[in-house]
């Protein structure tokens, strides 16, 4: 079969068949180029087996554990702990980066600027909470590009009002069916990979209560969500209800003081659950580690690794990856 160089990417490629494509390494998305029969239209497909892999483990509905992190270094820090997916919280970016509460004050750049750093600091699988969307459908077209660019593997969708505020924050006021059901139609319209996940949030039970959110939550899935995620459940029997009431996998959160009861693992999983999501546990435990050793350090006057309350200097810098770049730094040096 003729190769051929594609003219806007550069590629070598040559004509394949949508099932005919090649193994690729679990850490790249591999962008291909094919002719159809007609050789007039030209279509782009992205391969994502990091989003295949998140799919699939989903579809077990196994209750998987999936800590937030707020920057890259808790990210590697997930990882390194043996998680299978980390997720980008927006409570906790904003929390982190700006001291500020969850009332709607990231935007889009800071975002993905953080899903791209923490892309390059993991390889599991990442889910971002994309808060609304920043706006409109076309504002969530434009949120899905960029983000499955910075390197998302799923994205959660919320049909708060902007500006929206944490799900477990009283107040919460939700936006007309219509204009949700839009936004979905473009994050699944706007996504290169198939495997690239859309989930759909209804914060409606604090406004509507259950009924109404289970029914927002099936609008979504016969929009073309792939996972929803029904915000703040008051009780265990509403938790368990929404796995049997909703058909594709399902997203709980666990937010320690929040709204809604905190369940093991092995019982939200028995449930039905696929997500047993800790948005913030690493953040109010980062809050609870900075607080003991700067109390200590206060009241003491001095502070050693001896004391028990911080990592070890040798600790921090291998989550920093130190020893590779002394590494790559004896490999590129000229003696």
């Amino acid at each position: 079969m003729p190769r051929k160089v594609c003219h806007s990417c550069g590629i070598l490629s040559k004509e394949i068949e949508e099932h005919d494509f090649p193994q690729i390494n679990l850490l790249v998305m591999a962008v291909f180029h094919y002719n159809h029969m007609s050789h007039k239209k030209v279509t782009r497909l992205i391969l994502d087996p990091v989003g295949k892999l998140l799919r699939s483990k989903l579809e077990e509905r196994r209750g998987l554990l999936v800590p937030g992190a707020a920057d890259a270094l808790s990210a590697r820090v997930i990882g390194s702990l043996g998680f299978e997916a980390v997720y980008v919280t927006g409570a906790g970016v904003t929390n982190t980066l700006l001291g500020l509460p969850d009332l709607g004050f990231i935007t889009l750049p800071e975002i993905a600027q953080q899903t791209s750093a923490i892309r390059d600091a993991v390889e599991l699988p990442i889910i971002v909470d994309a808060d609304t969307g920043f706006g409109n459908p076309l504002n969530v077209r434009h949120t899905v590009q960029v983000l499955e660019r910075a390197g998302a593997n799923a994205i959660q969708l919320e049909d708060q009002v902007f500006p929206k505020r944490c799900g477990h924050f009283s107040g919460k006021q939700v936006i007309a069916v219509g204009e949700m059901t839009a936004k979905i139609k473009a994050a699944v319209d706007a996504r290169q990979s198939q495997d690239f996940l859309i989930i759909a949030r209804t914060d409606a039970r604090a406004e509507h209560g259950f009924q109404a959110a289970i029914d927002r939550a099936s609008m979504w899935i016969d929009t073309g969500a792939d996972v929803t995620f029904v915000e703040a459940p008051e009780s265990i029997e509403e938790m368990k209800r929404i796995p049997v009431l909703l058909r594709v996998p399902q997203l709980v959160n666990m937010v320690p003081g929040g709204k809604t009861p905190i369940v093991d693992a092995a019982s939200l999983a028995s449930m039905g659950f696929a997500i047993v999501l800790y948005a913030n546990a690493a953040l109010q435990g980062a809050i609870a580690g900075m607080q003991a050793a700067l109390s200590e350090l206060k009241a003491r006057g001095v502070l050693d690794e001896s004391s028990g309350k911080i990592a070890t200097f040798a600790e921090r810098q291998r989550l920093a990856q130190k020893p590779l770049f002394d590494e790559l730094e004896r490999k590129y040096s000229d003696k």
